[in-house]
């Protein structure tokens, strides 16, 4: 299966299609596809940036990605920097239930699960009390051929269904659906220069120049593929990082330091910003996650 950007190539001879790799690090481009995506991260740790959304991964973490949602999983600095022991490992599928499986999705035994996607069609995360019945579900679909792939693929589905609870959507209705190969690439390029560079100094002046385009062509480009100005997602992206070192903070590193490699240069705006997007303070971020993290560890 060649992945390009924005382009996955499935051969016509099968309808759900499985891979399970072990890599140094995730494909680093942003791209999306027809085929809706379920991928168990075996193991490795990052960001997963769909759509205009980010979520932080680890081990053993499974997520379900819509059709044609513009996605990646963007693994930690340190799998760049060439230590042997860091890989990743996870296990895929892919489906298009308005592909080669549409006689399948048609039947009326199906609604149920029409519906279902229908409600979730962005996609969503597997809850944690469920992952490790899907992962085996996937191996199993991986392990298939011929028509036990279909049986399989019926039998996860089943395990999913029978979660009751109500999910939470893993982002908004992208606004970069229909965009060209081009443009893909285009935005790719632009997205993975603020994730390289976000603990940084960015200015407009620079991220414009990696799209080839003035400063104001890129701003009123950029607000129209994500939905969100410049500013703001960059702003997001720092304290998405912010968060995610809040939950690991030593007594001796503090809130100010974290603010300063997540590239804010004033802990007041950090504070600022943090609140307005997260809705609370970090230090009360910092207490309630202490908290929920108890109530678990004595569960």
């Amino acid at each position: 299966m060649k992945v390009l950007p924005f382009t996955i190539l499935v051969p016509e001879n099968k309808s759900v299609i499985s891979e399970r790799v072990t890599l140094p690090y995730f494909y680093q481009y942003l791209h999306r596809h027809e085929e809706m995506q379920i991928t168990w991260v075996e193991r490795g740790r990052g960001t997963l940036i769909v759509g205009t959304s980010m979520h932080p991964f680890q081990d053993n973490d499974i997520f379900v990605i819509g059709a044609n949602i513009p996605h990646l999983f963007k693994s930690n600095p340190e799998y760049f920097n060439g230590e042997e022991s860091l890989s990743i490992k996870a296990c895929s599928i892919y489906f298009n239930p308005d592909g080669l499986l549409s006689p399948l999705f048609n039947l009326p035994e199906m609604n149920q699960v029409n519906n279902f996607l229908n409600n979730y069609r962005q996609g969503f995360k597997i809850p944690t009390s469920i992952s490790g019945e899907i992962a085996n579900k996937l191996v199993d679909i991986h392990e298939s051929s011929s028509l036990t792939v279909i049986y399989e693929f019926l039998k996860l589905w089943e395990s999913i269904m029978q979660f009751k609870q109500p999910l939470v959507p893993i982002c908004k209705v992208s606004k970069s659906v229909n965009i060209s190969e081009n443009e893909g690439r285009r935005l790719s390029t632009i997205i993975n220069y603020i994730i390289e560079n976000y603990h940084h100094p960015i200015a407009l002046e620079d991220v414009a120049n990696t799209a080839c385009m003035t400063p104001q062509a890129f701003c009123r480009y950029f607000k129209q593929h994500t939905g969100k100005t410049f500013v703001n997602y960059l702003n997001e992206v720092r304290i998405h990082d912010a968060c995610k070192h809040l939950t690991t903070v030593n007594l001796h590193d503090g809130i100010s330091n974290i603010a300063f490699k997540a590239g804010f240069n004033s802990i007041t705006n950090f504070n600022r910003v943090f609140k307005s997007i997260v809705g609370q303070s970090p230090r009360q971020y910092l207490e309630r996650y202490k908290k929920i993290s108890t109530v678990r560890n004595t569960a």
